[in-house]
């Protein structure tokens, strides 16, 4: 599935949640021919993400609503910065406004959080990136919400790359039988294996994993399983994942890893606070 295709579906489901059999007090108060000027409005500092989207929904209730986005995505805003505006019947845009604030700012606020976490280890060597730990529904847009805000992104889901965890280790019998298997059954595919000790990333080198991820380790653990696994040659790739907090990244980044996940920036970034204000025009 397509970004765009995952914008159009997700924007229809939450537009039947909204409006159901129709805007009763929208119908109601204001006159079919009425048209007006909106401005969208940050109200607190962070990072724009969701533009797109909102262009998608009130194009999809009228075409004759204007949007125009005033900064790019991805710019930083600040408390009264306008964003953008709107233009059109005033219906559309009523009936629209809920639905597209409600994308911009849960938007807004994973690009906000994926900002944060990349600017505390800029000049490091690591990349942040996100996860699985998504909403139902909204991974394609999550996620491109996390690039917007200089993250990376992880596998996008269970296709397009193999990560072994511990209950596939348990379940196969052992790290190097699941690592077989992948390569077996899909030989195009990274795999990535997650490992707790040392005695896990030995094994998974010598299986031939891509990757390692090292779940829920010390500073200490960390730091001798990466200079274990830079030892090799070739040696993988190593990813730190499990309990990361923005306060401790730092420290993580500095010990050498590729690429420290986050589910934070997903299942925790709080929305970022923007309006839309109507001004009259007829």
């Amino acid at each position: 599935m397509t970004f765009e295709e995952a914008v159009s579906i997700i924007v229809r489901l939450a537009l039947e949640e909204d409006i159901g059999t129709g805007d009763v007090t929208t119908v109601a108060t204001i006159p079919e021919e009425h048209v007006s000027f909106g401005r969208i409005v940050a109200k607190e500092e962070g990072v724009l993400a969701g533009m797109p989207v909102v262009e998608v929904v009130l194009s999809a209730l009228g075409p004759a609503v204007e949007v125009t986005p005033l900064i790019e995505e991805g710019s930083p805003v600040t408390p009264g910065l306008v964003v953008a505006t709107v233009e059109g019947p005033t219906r559309t845009i009523l009936t629209g406004e809920r639905t597209a604030l409600n994308f911009l700012q849960r938007l807004s606020g994973v690009a906000t959080a994926a900002s944060r976490y990349a600017a505390e280890i800029e000049g490091t060597g690591a990349t942040v990136t996100d996860t699985r730990k998504t909403t139902p529904g909204m991974r394609h847009l999550e996620k491109y919400a996390v690039a917007v805000g200089g993250g990376a992104n992880h596998r996008m889901g269970l296709w397009d790359m193999a990560l072994i965890k511990d209950n596939h280790i348990v379940a196969a019998g052992g790290i190097r039988p699941a690592v077989e298997g992948v390569r077996a059954a899909e030989p195009a595919l990274k795999v990535e294996v997650e490992v707790t000790d040392l005695a896990g990333l030995e094994e998974a080198i010598e299986a031939g994993a891509d990757r390692i991820m090292l779940d829920n380790m010390t500073l200490d653990g960390m730091r001798e399983a990466i200079a274990a696994a830079r030892a090799h040659d070739p040696a993988p790739e190593v990813e730190v994942s499990g309990g990361v907090t923005l306060e401790g990244l730092r420290a993580i980044a500095e010990l050498g890893p590729d690429f420290i996940s986050v589910g934070a920036l997903t299942h925790s970034a709080p929305a970022l606070d923007l309006s839309l204000d109507l001004e009259e025009r007829s």
